[in-house]
């Protein structure tokens, strides 16, 4: 049997395979379909320090190959979570990342304090920098090495390690900002959040979704995700990385490992296939056995150029 465990940081997987922050819920419901505590971790939903009603519908639309979504970020801030999903994800014996956002530092910062009293199976926090920044215009967070560093380094109090989650669109500047995300505290990088697009219905000449333009997601940009992993790892080695961005298939998990992840996260194909982070964990093995890899670990990085 290959060894499947795997360590991001300071913090150790059964497996390599989590659900993507957005699309699995804020707590427990791909418990129905599948066993939450079998993958390596269960990231929820970003969460605010309140509550927030996110965009207005429509959200989610369907494009030739994934989908493209302005949801909005909706939620019931970290103290709702807590109170009122947390519990069903403690019984389920998931290992769980909570995933934070603001509007500001002060927002991160609190959103962090609060992230300080959950129970001791909430492992890490995603902190979720590839959102508007009032402090800044409506530049994003993750588009600024400055503003990066200082918002990994406000949200210090959650008491567990943090990872950064990046924004892909700033380009040949990704590195930069993944750098100044670990000067900011960060333990690792998820790379990355959606690509930035827009879809327009023909017949009213308006944009399809209520928000506007949105997040384009799916295998339409997994080469586009791979190589954006490959150019962290690249300038920055030491730096553990989960990979997101277009998981269908264990050949995307094999593809992310080669260029630097140490785990990945399966984000849209949960709209198509609820059972397939599930699915996926037992195809690793499978794919592992095959091809006569008995770590996991191994590949993280092997890919030959």
């Amino acid at each position: 049997m290959p060894d499947l465990s795997t360590t991001v940081g300071s913090l150790s997987l059964p497996n390599p395979i989590m659900t993507a922050s957005g699309t699995a819920g804020h707590g427990a419901e791909l418990g129905a379909f599948v066993d939450l505590a079998s993958l390596g971790a269960v990231v929820v939903k970003s969460l605010a320090a309140y509550p927030w009603d996110g965009n207005p519908a429509v959200r989610v639309h369907q494009t030739s190959s994934g989908m493209i979504n302005s949801v909005g970020l909706q939620g019931p801030g970290v103290e709702g979570w807590l109170a009122e999903e947390y519990p069903a994800l403690e019984r389920s014996g998931a290992r769980v990342v909570v995933s934070i956002w603001g509007r500001s530092i002060d927002d991160y910062a609190r959103a962090a304090e609060q992230v300080a009293a959950a129970p001791g199976q909430v492992l890490a926090v995603e902190v979720n920098i590839s959102c508007p920044n009032t402090e800044a215009g409506n530049e994003l967070f993750a588009h600024s090495p400055e503003m990066t560093e200082a918002v990994l380094a406000a949200c210090a109090d959650a008491g567990r390690p943090r990872w950064a989650k990046l924004s892909p669109n700033v380009g040949p500047a990704l590195p930069e900002i993944a750098e100044a995300a670990a000067r900011g505290g960060a333990e690792a990088v998820t790379v990355a959040n959606t690509f930035f697009g827009l879809s327009l219905d023909p017949v009213s000449r308006r944009p399809r979704l209520g928000g506007g333009a949105g997040g384009v997601s799916g295998p339409a940009i997994h080469p586009l995700a791979v190589r954006a992993v490959h150019q962290v790892h690249q300038a920055v080695p030491a730096l553990p990385i989960v990979a997101a961005g277009g998981v269908a298939t264990v050949e995307d998990v094999i593809e992310f490992a080669l260029v630097g992840a140490s785990a990945v996260q399966v984000g849209t194909a949960n709209f198509a296939d609820p059972r397939i982070s599930e699915r996926l964990t037992t195809d690793l093995d499978s794919w592992c056995t095959k091809q006569g890899v008995s770590r996991f670990t191994e590949l993280v990085g092997s890919a030959l150029f």
